[in-house]
């Protein structure tokens, strides 16, 4: 399951990588960048997590994508050895490699194949195992979690990265158009999220009570905590690209649901030429907020 670490309902979730026609080569490289690009959201989040997780010996992050995260745990936890799962061998390869760039090769390692079964194949059981925006790309949420919890040590814990807040970009009047673009394709938003949840092979809803979930899974003591990125404007380059992928992947999903003068806006938003284009005015800024849950399996 490759996905790009924060896929929320706001912005990636127009990301076409809940098909299976992607070109995932191609697409690495935007991953990566994304996923770069909230690194001290990720950051706050490991630290987080190493008060609640004690020295774990295996860390497995199932739907890695390229890796950005993954590295990030084997840096965060010097003593682990770090196995990177997805069902993307040319992300995994990508993996490997930043693996090697990062001095951490000889703790990392990979693991190709869909998941939650390819996790049958983890030699050891994991004491933390991370699954940050992959969880709703699986049909039976439920088994999943049931089947993750299967995979960790008596005393490992589970964290699932997923919901929080949907990211703002813009201010609510643009200057152009009228205010509230980023309202209404939230909306929009929503009702594709709902959509590819009901597509997907075995698809069973369920409430998104995450902790409620993860106790039916069998596992205790749960807990949830929510991580700010906050980059504020002027945007760096690799912010303002970031905002501009996300726009111009909004425009392909859900632009159609816009009316003719909000597809208008959104048109001059993604035209570098425009002053009042996303490439050139001042005031674009990234302000989101990702929630983790975590639970751990009795001892």
């Amino acid at each position: 399951m490759a996905h790009d670490h924060h896929h929320q309902h706001d912005d990636t979730h127009a990301h076409a990588h809940a098909h299976t026609d992607v070109d995932w080569a191609e697409m690495a490289p935007h991953l990566e960048s994304q996923a770069e690009l909230f690194a001290p959201l990720y950051e706050n989040a490991l630290g987080w997590l190493g008060e609640e997780v004690t020295e774990p010996g295996l860390i497995v992050d199932a739907g890695s994508g390229p890796g950005v995260v993954s590295c990030l745990f084997a840096q965060a936890f010097p003593g682990a050895r770090v196995v990177a799962v997805d069902s993307s061998e040319p992300l995994l390869d990508r993996a490997v490699a930043r693996a090697g760039r990062l001095g951490v090769a000889d703790r990392f390692g990979v693991l190709a194949g869909d998941l939650p079964g390819v996790l049958d194949k983890l030699d050891y059981p994991a004491d933390l195992l991370w699954a940050g925006h992959s969880l709703h790309h699986l049909g039976d949420q439920r088994a999943a979690l049931t089947a993750f919890g299967e995979r960790l040590a008596p005393g490992g814990t589970l964290a699932v990265l997923e919901g929080g807040l949907p990211s703002r970009f813009l201010p609510r009047d643009l200057g152009i158009g009228r205010p509230g673009l980023q309202a209404r394709m939230d909306a929009l938003q929503e009702e594709w999220f709902a959509r590819m949840r009901t597509d997907l092979p075995g698809a069973v809803a369920e409430a998104e009570d995450w902790p409620a979930l993860l106790g039916s899974a069998g596992l205790g003591y749960t807990r949830s905590r929510s991580f700010l990125i906050d980059l504020p404007a002027p945007a760096s380059d690799k912010a303002r690209a970031y905002v501009t992928e996300i726009l111009s992947r909004l425009r392909d999903t859900v632009g159609e649901g816009l009316d003719a003068e909000d597809r208008g806006t959104l048109d001059r938003l993604l035209d570098p030429a425009d002053p009042a284009s996303v490439h050139r005015r001042p005031d674009v800024f990234v302000l989101g907020a990702r929630t983790v849950h975590t639970a751990v399996r009795p001892a």
